[in-house]
């Protein structure tokens, strides 16, 4: 049995605010689906250690805590992380400069490659699809995107 009919537009589920939430869910779910979809091919790493790479590319040299902290999970786990990506030339490690117990994390050449590589690809296939809108609707997404970022912070 199809709920199809019970449904409402996305035009008229988006007047009230639990609609826009659950239409602003749905297509942001579907978005990031198929960024993920655009990857580059020859991408072996998975998208956590991406979004590692990612946040180097972003923040410069980080510490594991700082890592960890950026993506939400716990030391231990970024630790883990961190050396699979050194072990397979993304990333290198060295010393803290002024705290002997940290270790700072940057991106190797291979590493910084990799992530401008998968963002080529990933912006060229959302370039294509923003070139397929009308100019006043790319000038709504323009004021959108910083209110969608602020949602994506944590509180």
């Amino acid at each position: 049995m199809s709920y199809a009919n019970d449904m409402p537009t996305v035009e008229k589920a988006a007047r009230s605010d639990s609609g826009l939430a659950s239409e602003l869910r749905i297509s942001v779910m579907r978005l990031r689906r198929r960024l993920v979809a655009e990857r580059h091919p020859d991408n072996e790493l998975s998208l956590s250690q991406m979004a590692v790479l990612g946040q180097l590319y972003r923040n410069g040299d980080l510490t594991v805590g700082d890592l960890a902290t950026a993506e939400g999970v716990q030391p231990p786990s970024m630790t883990r992380t961190v050396k699979t990506l050194e072990a397979r030339g993304y990333v290198a490690r060295r010393k803290h400069d002024t705290d002997g117990r940290q270790v700072v994390i940057s991106l190797s050449d291979s590493g910084l490659a990799s992530v401008r590589a998968d963002r080529a690809r990933r912006d060229a296939w959302l370039s294509r699809r923003l070139a397929e809108l009308t100019p006043e609707q790319r000038a709504v997404l323009r004021q959108a995107a910083p209110i969608i970022d602020s949602l994506s912070r944590k509180d």
